[in-house]
């Protein structure tokens, strides 16, 4: 029997966001308590708050929307990197970190680093830069993932790393929840909603494990 871990950050309002970015809300629309047949909640919210799937259309004009993701990038075995293991802090994912990867067959990648956010926005995270992107390209994998708002540094405008997956059809997993997650292989399951014409969407992601 397989173990399920939740790899997604809860949804709650205190939620950090990007700054600028809309911030988390949620209401009830009907409640049972107020004399409605039924409860009915609503939110609002920006499609990168919490765990995401970034489409391409968040970063080139002509990119794909949420909608017309593959899913099947999000869905299958994965491995968990480890950058924190040897206590010290992550401020940049670089090609070496992947080169000390080894040989692995999983065609997902998520990486576990030492600046996950909390309810306070941190604009010092861990990201990808663009020697650590082209090196997971050239492993040929499906998606990257971080614990982290960004593969690109935070004061990014070019948004390179975003950009250097998009042309290699790698799918991106943000804010990823790993703190209680071990290095080591698992099954990933982790599909955006279907957002027609959006440039992202939350996910609830899960690994398991054998």
């Amino acid at each position: 029997m397989s173990s399920i871990i939740d790899i997604s950050q809860t949804l709650a309002k205190g939620i950090a966001v990007w700054p600028g970015d809309t911030s988390f809300t949620n209401f009830w629309v009907m409640q049972m308590n107020q004399g409605h047949s039924c409860n009915v909640g609503s939110v609002t919210m920006s499609l990168h708050t919490g765990t995401h799937a970034d489409a391409p259309l968040h970063f080139l004009s002509s990119g794909k929307s949420a909608s017309e993701a593959s899913l099947g990038a999000y869905i299958g075995e994965a491995l968990v990197v480890d950058l924190t293991s040897n206590g010290e802090t992550v401020t940049v994912v670089t090609a070496d970190d992947v080169a000390a990867i080894g040989e692995v067959k999983a065609e997902r990648i998520l990486f576990k680093t030492s600046s996950a956010q909390s309810e306070k926005w941190n604009p010092e995270f861990a990201y990808f830069d663009a020697g650590a992107a082209n090196a997971l390209v050239t492993r040929g994998i499906r998606l990257v993932g971080i614990d982290t708002p960004s593969v690109d540094k935070s004061d990014s405008t070019t948004l390179d790393s975003h950009k250097i997956f998009a042309r290699a059809d790698i799918a991106i997993l943000e804010n990823l929840s790993l703190r209680h997650v071990n290095g080591g292989s698992y099954e990933l399951i982790a599909l955006p909603l279907k957002f027609a014409g959006m440039d992202a969407s939350p996910v609830r992601a899960i690994l398991r494990t054998p």
